[in-house]
């Protein structure tokens, strides 16, 4: 995976969620958006629509086999809050797909400016010393960023050698206040493909140099 190959979508994605104040941020290609915001009646026929989005070279049993799941997951994220949550899949350079989950959600913040949220978050995480927790200054304004790497343990039942196994994942949160509301949003990416973690780091601070609090532009008028 490098992403010197990874292409911009270019479009705008705007959370449009009545209980957050407006923002927009750009991610590349890969990316493939859950239907958090769905009816509930309809959310089968989303996630199929998605599976199918997501494994374009599947067939119809992968497809209604995995809708389920990705309709259960959505339901989840939708619950917790989260106002955009993607799937990111990209192929590496020896015909592999590099795999991990993008989550955009919102938090009510008692702070009176960005500056003093992001001071204060700043100074909770750090007091984990598990966690690389980093004031930074994106062109939106101050954030946290809160880097973490867990071992987790797999269960043998859930293996296919039947042998009970360890797995390490990575997680990039970064915490980015409004400048004029209180509120902090929080970007969350979660992975278990950690020979990629540099590209996955990489990919996430491009991400977060296009958010932005004002207004999305307009679409572009069609040519032609």
């Amino acid at each position: 995976m490098s992403t010197d190959k990874l292409t911009s979508s270019g479009i705008p994605t705007v959370i449009d969620d009545p209980a957050i104040p407006p923002m927009w941020f750009v991610v590349p290609e890969g990316f493939h958006a859950l239907p958090v915001d769905a009816d509930p009646d309809n959310r089968i026929s989303a996630a199929t629509d998605f599976t199918r989005e997501l494994f374009p070279e599947g067939d119809a049993h992968l497809w209604e086999s995995a809708a389920p799941f990705y309709a259960g997951l959505t339901e989840v994220f939708a619950d917790s809050g989260l106002a955009y949550s993607a799937m990111g899949v990209f192929g590496d350079d020896n015909g592999g797909v590099v795999h991990f989950s993008f989550t955009v959600g919102a938090i009510a913040s008692p702070y009176a400016t960005s500056e003093e949220a992001a001071d204060a978050i700043g100074r909770s995480l750090g007091r984990d010393q598990g966690n690389d927790s980093r004031r930074i200054t994106l062109p939106c304004g101050p954030a946290v960023s809160n880097i973490s790497v867990r071992e987790i343990t797999i269960g043998a039942e859930l293996t296919s050698t039947g042998d009970e196994t360890k797995l390490l994942t990575g997680q990039i949160q970064v915490f980015v206040p409004f400048p004029d509301a209180a509120f902090i949003v929080v970007f969350t990416l979660d992975t278990a493909a950690m020979e990629y973690w540099g590209e996955i780091c990489d990919l996430m601070a491009a991400v977060l140099e296009t958010v932005s609090f004002a207004p999305a532009p307009a679409p572009r008028a069609a040519v032609g």
